[in-house]
C-alpha cells in the first residue's frame, strides 16, 4: 500500500475514538446518577487505567507476529491454553455484552412510544431486538459496515452536542446537590461505578489493529491509541456530567432514556423524542455489527480449532450464518436468565458480567507483554517502561474485577473456569502434536 493510501495519525486517532463510542455510553448517565457526581472520580480512574492499557495494547500489536489480537499475545506467555481462554472469554464478553446493547434500544424504544414493559416483556423485546439484527446480517459483512458507519452517529452527534452547548443549561446547584445522594463512603461509591466506566471503553484494544494501513505505524499507532483514548475519555467525562447539572438526580437515576429526557429538558419534548430516536437507531447499527464481529471472532477460533467447527462454515456471501444463529440463541436465554424487576438492574447485571469476562483477556496480554518484547529484541530501556504501564493496566484490571461486585465475580469465575474444561476437550490437537512418540 502507498504512503498517500495509509491513514494518518489524525485519522486513526478520530478512527479510534469513533470505534469505542458506539453505543456504550447512552445508558451511563442513569448508572452513574444512582451514585452521585462523585462518579467523576470512577471516571478519572478509569481513563488512566484505560490509557494504560491501550498503550501496552499498541506495544504488543506493534511486536507481536502471531495471528488472533489478544489470543495471540496470550500465547507468548501462556501457550494455546493461554489463546483458547483469552478468545474464549473474549467471545463470552462480546456475547454477553451484546444482550446490554440490545437492551438500551429496548430503554431507549420504550420511552419514545410511551409504553412501560413488565420485566418478562422487557426480556422478550430484547430477544425480538437481537434476532432482528441477527438475521439482518445474512447479507455479509459489506452491507453490515455501511449501516453501522451511519448508524453510529446517531450517538456520536447528541453526546458531542451535549458536550458543546449543554453549558447553556447546566445548574452548578443542581450538579454539587446530587455528589453523593446516598452518603456513601468515598472508597466504596468509587468503586461502585469502575465497572460502569469501564464499559465504556471496552473496545480499546481493537484500536492497533489497523497497523498495517497507517503512516510510520511505531510512532503513529501508540500515539492515535493514547489520544483516542482519551478522547473519548474526554467526551464521557464531559457529557455525563453536564446531564447531571441539566437533569434532576431522582429522574436521571430512574431514567430508561436519559440523554432523550436530557434534551426533552434542554428544549422541547419532540427534541427529547427525535434524540431517542436516533439513539434506537444507533444501537440497532452497532449491535448489527457487534453481532457480525462476535460470530468473525467464534469462527476464528473455530478456524485455529477451538470452537465447534459450526462456528467456521460461511455462505455464499461469506456470513458465519449458522455460528450466528447459535449465538443468538444462546443470547436469548441470556436475555431470560438475567430477567430483573427494572431494565436498569437488567441492564446492570449484564454489563458487570460483560467487564469481569473481558477483563481475563486483558490481564493475560497484559502479563504476556514482557516475553513479546523480549521476542522482538526491543531496547530494555524502552521494554521497561512499557512493562512498567503494562503493570498500571493490570493493577487496573484488578480493581475493576473486585469493583464489579459479588455477583458478577461469581458468575464471571464459572464462566472462566467452565473454559479450562472446554480447553480440556480440545487440547490434544494442541498439546500432544509436538510431543515426540
Amino acid at each position: 500500500m502507498s504512503k498517500s493510501t495509509k491513514m494518518g495519525v489524525v485519522q486513526l486517532t478520530v478512527l479510534t475514538i469513533v470505534n469505542m463510542m458506539g453505543s456504550g455510553i447512552i445508558m451511563l448517565p442513569t448508572r452513574l446518577a444512582e451514585v452521585g457526581t462523585l462518579s467523576i472520580i470512577s471516571w478519572l480512574v478509569t481513563a488512566v487505567g484505560s490509557m494504560a492499557l491501550a498503550w501496552a495494547f499498541a506495544k504488543c500489536g506493534m511486536y507481536s507476529r502471531k495471528s488472533g489480537g489478544m489470543g495471540g499475545y496470550a500465547e507468548y506467555a501462556f501457550g494455546k491454553s493461554g489463546n483458547f481462554m483469552a478468545n474464549y472469554t473474549y467471545g463470552v464478553s462480546l456475547l454477553i455484552a451484546n444482550v446490554a446493547i440490545a437492551i438500551s434500544a429496548v430503554g431507549y424504544g420504550t420511552e419514545l412510544v410511551g409504553v412501560t414493559l413488565t420485566p418478562v416483556q422487557i426480556g422478550i423485546a430484547t430477544i425480538v431486538v437481537l434476532w432482528i439484527c441477527t438475521l439482518a446480517n445474512i447479507g455479509g459483512a459489506r452491507i453490515t459496515g455501511q449501516i453501522s458507519g451511519i448508524t453510529v452517529w446517531g450517538v456520536i452527534v447528541p453526546v458531542v452536542g451535549l458536550c458543546v452547548i449543554g453549558w447553556f443549561w447546566f445548574s452548578p446547584a443542581r450538579y454539587v446537590s446530587a455528589w453523593n445522594p446516598h452518603h456513601l463512603p468515598l472508597f466504596s461509591a468509587v468503586g461502585s461505578s469502575i465497572a460502569m466506566t469501564l464499559w465504556a471503553f471496552l473496545g480499546l484494544e481493537s484500536a492497533c489493529a489497523n497497523a498495517e494501513v497507517v503512516e510510520n505505524p511505531e510512532r503513529n499507532v501508540p500515539i492515535a491509541v493514547l489520544g483516542g483514548t482519551l478522547g473519548a475519555a474526554v467526551i464521557y467525562i464531559v457529557s455525563t456530567n453536564v446531564i447531571a447539572g441539566i437533569v434532576p438526580n431522582l429522574d436521571l437515576a430512574h431514567s430508561t432514556a436519559p440523554f432523550g429526557l436530557a434534551f426533552a429538558q434542554m428544549f422541547t419534548p419532540t427534541v427529547g423524542k427525535v434524540i431517542m430516536g436516533l439513539m434506537v437507531m444507533s444501537c440497532c447499527g452497532s449491535l448489527l455489527g457487534w453481532q457480525f464481529t462476535i460470530a468473525q471472532v467464534f469462527k476464528s477460533s473455530a478456524d485455529e480449532g477451538y470452537f465447534p467447527k459450526i462456528f467456521s462454515r460461511v455462505t455464499n456471501a461469506n456470513a458465519p450464518v449458522q455460528g450466528m444463529l447459535t449465538i443468538v440463541i444462546f443470547q436469548s436465554l441470556l436475555s431470560l436468565m438475567t430477567i430483573s424487576p427494572s431494565l436498569n438492574s437488567q441492564f446492570n447485571v449484564l454489563v458487570n458480567l460483560a467487564v469481569v469476562t473481558n477483563i481475563i483477556p486483558y490481564i493475560l496480554s497484559m502479563a504476556a507483554l514482557v516475553i513479546i518484547q523480549k521476542a522482538a529484541n526491543v531496547d530494555p530501556g524502552k521494554a521497561k517502561a512499557a512493562n512498567v504501564i503494562a503493570l498500571v493496566g493490570a493493577i487496573y484490571s484488578f480493581y475493576a474485577l473486585y469493583s464489579s461486585g459479588e455477583e458478577a465475580m461469581l458468575y464471571g469465575a464459572i464462566v472462566t473456569f467452565m473454559g479450562w474444561t472446554l480447553y480440556g476437550l480440545v487440547s490434544p490437537r494442541f498439546e500432544l502434536k509436538n510431543r515426540p512418540g
